[in-house]
Protein backbone atom coordinates (compact mmCIF):
# COMPACT_ATOMS: atom_id res chain seq x y z
CA UNK A 1 0.00 0.00 0.00
CA UNK A 2 1.22 3.52 -0.76
CA UNK A 3 2.09 6.02 1.78
CA UNK A 4 -0.14 9.53 1.37
CA UNK A 5 2.37 12.29 2.16
CA UNK A 6 0.63 15.65 2.41
CA UNK A 7 3.29 19.02 1.74
CA UNK A 8 1.26 21.79 3.52
CA UNK A 9 1.98 25.15 5.06
CA UNK A 10 -0.61 27.82 4.72
CA UNK A 11 2.45 30.63 4.22
CA UNK A 12 2.86 31.41 0.69
CA UNK A 13 6.11 31.04 -0.92
CA UNK A 14 8.15 28.28 1.22
CA UNK A 15 8.76 25.83 -1.26
CA UNK A 16 5.55 23.51 -1.11
CA UNK A 17 5.07 23.13 -4.80
CA UNK A 18 9.20 23.12 -5.59
CA UNK A 19 9.58 20.55 -2.98
CA UNK A 20 6.26 18.38 -4.16
CA UNK A 21 7.84 18.51 -8.04
CA UNK A 22 11.13 17.42 -7.28
CA UNK A 23 10.70 15.14 -3.54
CA UNK A 24 8.00 13.13 -6.04
CA UNK A 25 10.91 13.06 -9.08
CA UNK A 26 13.99 12.24 -6.84
CA UNK A 27 11.80 9.30 -5.48
CA UNK A 28 11.35 8.23 -9.24
CA UNK A 29 14.65 8.24 -10.04
CA UNK A 30 15.27 5.63 -6.97
CA UNK A 31 12.94 3.77 -8.70
CA UNK A 32 9.74 4.01 -6.61
CA UNK A 33 6.26 4.43 -8.61
CA UNK A 34 4.65 8.00 -7.48
CA UNK A 35 1.40 10.24 -8.07
CA UNK A 36 1.38 14.00 -7.72
CA UNK A 37 -1.36 15.32 -6.85
CA UNK A 38 -1.74 18.80 -7.23
CA UNK A 39 -4.11 20.07 -4.80
CA UNK A 40 -3.77 23.68 -5.34
CA UNK A 41 -6.12 26.57 -7.87
CA UNK A 42 -2.71 27.99 -8.70
CA UNK A 43 -1.50 24.73 -10.67
CA UNK A 44 2.03 25.26 -10.53
CA UNK A 45 2.97 21.36 -9.51
CA UNK A 46 0.92 20.56 -13.02
CA UNK A 47 3.11 23.25 -15.03
CA UNK A 48 6.29 22.61 -13.18
CA UNK A 49 6.21 18.77 -14.52
CA UNK A 50 5.40 20.12 -18.17
CA UNK A 51 1.69 19.61 -18.20
CA UNK A 52 -0.39 22.34 -20.30
CA UNK A 53 -2.48 23.93 -17.77
CA UNK A 54 -5.10 25.00 -19.95
CA UNK A 55 -5.51 21.72 -21.67
CA UNK A 56 -6.43 19.74 -18.84
CA UNK A 57 -9.86 18.10 -19.46
CA UNK A 58 -10.44 16.33 -15.90
CA UNK A 59 -8.21 16.70 -12.62
CA UNK A 60 -8.43 17.53 -8.85
CA UNK A 61 -11.52 18.88 -8.75
CA UNK A 62 -13.33 16.30 -10.76
CA UNK A 63 -12.19 13.41 -8.33
CA UNK A 64 -13.07 15.95 -5.31
CA UNK A 65 -16.42 15.94 -6.90
CA UNK A 66 -16.34 12.41 -7.60
CA UNK A 67 -17.54 13.09 -11.28
CA UNK A 68 -14.04 11.40 -12.33
CA UNK A 69 -12.06 8.00 -10.81
CA UNK A 70 -8.23 9.28 -10.08
CA UNK A 71 -7.67 6.52 -12.86
CA UNK A 72 -9.21 8.84 -15.64
CA UNK A 73 -7.39 11.69 -14.25
CA UNK A 74 -4.04 10.51 -14.27
CA UNK A 75 -1.20 12.14 -16.81
CA UNK A 76 2.47 10.28 -17.22
CA UNK A 77 4.62 13.31 -16.49
CA UNK A 78 8.05 14.39 -17.70
CA UNK A 79 9.44 12.92 -14.60
CA UNK A 80 10.64 9.10 -14.37
CA UNK A 81 8.20 6.92 -12.82
CA UNK A 82 5.77 9.75 -11.74
CA UNK A 83 2.05 10.03 -12.94
CA UNK A 84 0.23 13.26 -11.86
CA UNK A 85 -3.38 14.41 -11.29
CA UNK A 86 -3.34 17.72 -12.37
CA UNK A 87 -5.10 20.84 -11.05
CA UNK A 88 -6.90 23.51 -13.26
CA UNK A 89 -8.06 27.08 -12.11
CA UNK A 90 -11.56 25.97 -11.66
CA UNK A 91 -10.03 24.16 -8.57
CA UNK A 92 -11.32 27.53 -6.38
CA UNK A 93 -14.61 26.74 -6.79
CA UNK A 94 -14.55 23.51 -4.81
CA UNK A 95 -14.48 24.97 -1.25
CA UNK A 96 -17.69 26.61 -2.03
CA UNK A 97 -19.22 23.63 -3.89
CA UNK A 98 -18.14 21.02 -0.87
CA UNK A 99 -19.22 23.44 1.98
CA UNK A 100 -22.78 21.95 2.65
CA UNK A 101 -21.72 18.30 1.18
CA UNK A 102 -21.67 15.53 3.88
CA UNK A 103 -18.43 14.36 4.81
CA UNK A 104 -17.00 16.84 2.63
CA UNK A 105 -13.51 16.68 4.45
CA UNK A 106 -13.62 13.09 3.12
CA UNK A 107 -13.66 13.28 -0.43
CA UNK A 108 -10.22 12.88 -1.03
CA UNK A 109 -9.50 9.96 1.10
CA UNK A 110 -12.38 8.32 -0.69
CA UNK A 111 -11.34 9.10 -4.38
CA UNK A 112 -7.95 7.68 -3.73
CA UNK A 113 -9.15 4.44 -2.42
CA UNK A 114 -9.16 3.01 -5.93
CA UNK A 115 -5.49 3.97 -6.55
CA UNK A 116 -3.22 4.12 -3.03
CA UNK A 117 -2.35 0.02 -4.01
CA UNK A 118 -0.79 1.06 -7.39
CA UNK A 119 1.87 3.32 -6.16
CA UNK A 120 4.72 3.19 -3.40
CA UNK A 121 4.26 7.13 -2.29
CA UNK A 122 1.47 9.63 -3.25
CA UNK A 123 2.80 13.15 -2.89
CA UNK A 124 -0.33 15.83 -2.29
CA UNK A 125 0.70 19.35 -3.05
CA UNK A 126 -1.77 21.59 -0.90
CA UNK A 127 -2.86 25.41 -1.74
CA UNK A 128 -1.36 28.06 0.68
CA UNK A 129 -4.17 28.30 3.14
CA UNK A 130 -6.20 26.11 5.71
CA UNK A 131 -8.98 25.26 4.00
CA UNK A 132 -11.29 22.29 2.90
CA UNK A 133 -8.87 21.64 0.58
CA UNK A 134 -6.28 21.27 2.92
CA UNK A 135 -8.17 20.05 4.97
CA UNK A 136 -9.26 17.05 2.60
CA UNK A 137 -5.24 16.27 1.74
CA UNK A 138 -4.49 16.28 5.60
CA UNK A 139 -7.35 13.51 6.01
CA UNK A 140 -6.76 11.56 3.18
CA UNK A 141 -2.51 11.55 3.98
CA UNK A 142 -0.36 9.14 6.37
CA UNK A 143 1.84 12.17 7.09
CA UNK A 144 2.81 15.50 6.42
CA UNK A 145 6.18 17.65 5.27
CA UNK A 146 6.23 21.14 6.46
CA UNK A 147 8.29 23.37 4.58
CA UNK A 148 9.76 26.02 6.72
CA UNK A 149 12.20 28.90 4.61
CA UNK A 150 15.19 29.82 6.58
CA UNK A 151 13.81 33.75 7.14
CA UNK A 152 13.06 35.85 9.74
CA UNK A 153 9.04 34.97 9.57
CA UNK A 154 9.62 31.30 9.67
CA UNK A 155 8.00 30.31 12.50
CA UNK A 156 5.01 32.84 11.85
CA UNK A 157 2.05 30.71 11.34
CA UNK A 158 3.69 27.34 12.17
CA UNK A 159 1.66 27.05 15.74
CA UNK A 160 -1.79 27.76 13.47
CA UNK A 161 -0.74 24.72 11.17
CA UNK A 162 0.54 22.92 13.90
CA UNK A 163 -2.95 22.93 15.74
CA UNK A 164 -4.93 22.23 12.10
CA UNK A 165 -3.10 19.12 12.25
CA UNK A 166 -3.54 17.99 15.83
CA UNK A 167 -7.54 18.88 14.95
CA UNK A 168 -7.46 16.71 11.70
CA UNK A 169 -5.77 13.82 13.76
CA UNK A 170 -8.27 14.10 17.12
CA UNK A 171 -11.71 14.71 14.45
CA UNK A 172 -11.21 12.93 10.92
CA UNK A 173 -7.47 11.28 10.68
CA UNK A 174 -5.80 9.69 14.01
CA UNK A 175 -3.46 7.91 12.16
CA UNK A 176 -2.02 11.67 10.57
CA UNK A 177 1.95 11.84 11.55
CA UNK A 178 4.22 14.46 11.33
CA UNK A 179 6.78 13.33 8.35
CA UNK A 180 8.95 16.12 9.56
CA UNK A 181 9.63 19.98 9.07
CA UNK A 182 11.90 20.82 6.26
CA UNK A 183 14.34 23.61 5.80
CA UNK A 184 14.45 25.36 2.48
CA UNK A 185 16.08 28.29 0.72
CA UNK A 186 19.34 27.41 2.79
CA UNK A 187 21.95 30.27 2.24
CA UNK A 188 24.85 29.69 4.83
CA UNK A 189 26.54 32.91 3.88
CA UNK A 190 23.76 34.54 6.11
CA UNK A 191 23.93 34.64 9.42
CA UNK A 192 19.81 34.91 9.08
CA UNK A 193 19.34 31.58 7.34
CA UNK A 194 22.06 30.09 10.13
CA UNK A 195 20.01 31.39 13.26
CA UNK A 196 16.34 29.76 11.56
CA UNK A 197 18.26 26.69 11.47
CA UNK A 198 19.37 26.48 14.72
CA UNK A 199 16.19 27.69 16.53
CA UNK A 200 13.83 25.37 14.68
CA UNK A 201 16.30 22.68 15.40
CA UNK A 202 16.49 23.18 18.67
CA UNK A 203 12.46 23.60 19.59
CA UNK A 204 11.56 20.68 17.35
CA UNK A 205 14.31 18.12 17.68
CA UNK A 206 13.75 15.03 16.13
CA UNK A 207 11.17 16.15 14.09
CA UNK A 208 13.81 18.21 11.47
CA UNK A 209 14.79 16.76 8.52
CA UNK A 210 18.68 16.12 8.40
CA UNK A 211 18.65 17.24 4.89
CA UNK A 212 18.89 21.20 4.23
CA UNK A 213 17.14 22.86 0.81
CA UNK A 214 19.75 25.18 -0.14
CA UNK A 215 18.72 28.59 -2.20
CA UNK A 216 19.80 27.13 -5.62
CA UNK A 217 18.99 29.17 -9.04
CA UNK A 218 18.33 25.78 -10.84
CA UNK A 219 15.59 25.38 -8.77
CA UNK A 220 14.28 28.05 -9.68
CA UNK A 221 14.70 27.56 -13.39
CA UNK A 222 13.86 24.17 -13.67
CA UNK A 223 9.36 24.76 -13.66
CA UNK A 224 9.74 27.52 -16.69
CA UNK A 225 11.02 24.63 -18.53
CA UNK A 226 8.21 22.60 -17.65
CA UNK A 227 11.02 20.14 -15.98
CA UNK A 228 11.90 18.86 -12.02
CA UNK A 229 15.65 19.94 -10.73
CA UNK A 230 16.76 16.15 -11.29
CA UNK A 231 16.31 16.16 -15.54
CA UNK A 232 16.42 19.69 -15.21
CA UNK A 233 19.96 19.91 -13.87
CA UNK A 234 21.02 16.23 -11.76
CA UNK A 235 24.41 17.70 -10.48
CA UNK A 236 22.95 21.05 -9.03
CA UNK A 237 22.81 21.26 -5.00
CA UNK A 238 18.99 21.48 -5.53
CA UNK A 239 19.59 17.88 -7.28
CA UNK A 240 21.42 16.54 -4.96
CA UNK A 241 19.44 17.79 -1.79
CA UNK A 242 16.38 16.54 -2.76
CA UNK A 243 17.45 13.27 -3.69
CA UNK A 244 18.83 12.92 0.01
CA UNK A 245 15.53 14.04 1.35
CA UNK A 246 13.70 11.39 -1.02
CA UNK A 247 16.41 8.72 0.44
CA UNK A 248 16.05 9.76 4.43
CA UNK A 249 11.85 9.44 3.47
CA UNK A 250 12.67 5.86 2.16
CA UNK A 251 15.17 5.05 4.69
CA UNK A 252 12.26 6.18 7.36
CA UNK A 253 9.50 4.18 5.75
CA UNK A 254 11.71 1.68 5.09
Amino acid sequence: MGKIIAIANQKGGVGKTTTSINLAAALGALEKKVLLIDADPQANATSGLGIDVESVEAGTYQILEHSSTPEETIITSSAPNVDVIPAHIDLVAIEIELVDKENREYMLKKALQSVVDKYDYIIIDCAPSLGLLTLNALTAANSVVIPIQCEYFALEGLGKLLNTIKSVQKIHNPDLDIEGLLLTMYDSRLRLSNQVVEEVQKHFNNMVFETVIQRNIKLSEAPSYGESIINYDATSKGATNYLHLAEEIIKKNS
